[in-house]
């Protein structure tokens, strides 16, 4: 490669947060990110649902409290906790305070109920959701060289890479323990370190509750040989240009961030105990009740896609009990077995 101006150069963690996060990054733009890609929160308000019969579990496990609170993170333009908010019954809805976590300003319009903070509250009784988060809190990217050496991959505005220093201190101890490189040149990781951080600190706003992480997501035994590191532009997967232009988004290694009492499921098997299972309704429905079977399937349509197998329903979930015991919170989606999903 060309030698550049040392400057120009930047690791991808630094890149990235300019680039998403800064005065003219790209979550500052008034369309939001549902102009440029589609989330289980915009695929159907049948996932809207589901988050509030779990608010509802933990607010039953809580021993239903004065107050309630909902914390959406990464609210974009609070879609979801407006959804929420919606779908819950009237005796938990006058309980219920909703909160957007999110760096752009409160969209016009959005339900008066909801709070539009920059940071989460401290001291949450309820539920905290963070809902395609993870994956965009920014990580270096680890490149193995053709020493065998895991060094960091720096980049520049245009999209350009080059390596620099080997990985060194708590990222390579990251590195060793969550995602081991073999010694293969060209072979990629995403140091998830931040995330791990970024979670805990999360998790630490709830007083007594449950946080919930909701992703694109691996374990170790499916980590990636070469790194998920991509880039999306209206609707459609592009190169991770770290210019403002894009999103730039990683998958979330979830196991690496749970915390003792955390337990990892796929997004397939949560939404099915959450009542979401994509069943057709039954034919004799047609004949009976013509308007309501087209109601049931389309329905079904969209409960299909937020479970299906190779997209939504591949997500992990990662659930987190936090401020209480984790007892109370085993049976909360009473249909998923007691192991961890892999």
């Amino acid at each position: 490669m060309t030698v550049e101006t040392a400057g120009e150069w930047h690791g991808w963690r630094a890149a990235s947060e300019a680039a998403l996060y800064g005065p003219d990054g790209f979550y500052r733009r008034p369309e939001g990110p549902g102009a440029h890609f589609r989330t289980s929160v915009h695929a159907s308000p049948l996932f809207a649902q589901a988050v509030a019969r779990l608010l509802c579990r933990v607010d039953e496990a809580l021993g239903r409290p004065a107050a309630l609170d909902f914390v959406d993170m990464a609210a974009g333009r609070g879609e979801l906790v407006a959804g929420v908010l919606a779908a819950l019954p009237a005796d938990v809805a006058s309980r219920a305070r909703g909160y957007a976590v999110e760096v752009a300003g409160r969209p016009e319009g959005l339900d008066h109920r909801i709070e539009w903070l920059a940071e989460p509250p401290q001291g949450i009784t309820g539920l905290l959701f963070a809902n395609e988060w993870l994956d965009n809190v920014p990580v270096e990217i680890a490149e193995v060289d053709s020493a065998g050496v895991p060094r960091l991959v720096l980049v520049r505005r245009d999209g350009r890479e080059r390596l620099g220093e080997p990985v060194s201190g708590a990222e390579a101890e990251w590195l060793a323990r969550w995602w081991p490189l073999p010694a293969e040149e060209g072979l990629r990781a995403e140091v998830g370190l931040p995330r791990d951080e970024a979670w805990a600190s999360a998790v630490a706003t709830v007083g007594r509750g449950l946080a919930v992480a909701v992703d694109y997501a691996h374990t170790a035994s499916t980590r990636p040989l070469f790194g998920t590191l991509t880039g999306f532009r209206e609707g459609r997967e592009t190169a991770p240009m770290p210019d403002g232009s894009c999103d730039i988004t990683a998958h979330v290694a979830l196991d690496a961030c749970a915390l003792p009492g955390g337990r990892v499921l796929t997004q397939r098997d949560a939404l099915r105990a959450l009542d979401i299972s994509g069943a057709r309704p039954p034919l004799a429905l047609a004949s009976t009740r013509p308007a309501a079977y087209v109601r049931a399937l389309a329905s079904a349509g969209e409960a299909a896609e937020l479970t299906a197998s190779g997209g939504l329903g591949d997500f992990g979930w990662l659930l987190q009990p936090a401020g209480v015991e984790e007892a109370p919170f085993r049976g909360l989606l009473v249909d998923v077995p007691d192991h961890e999903e892999q």
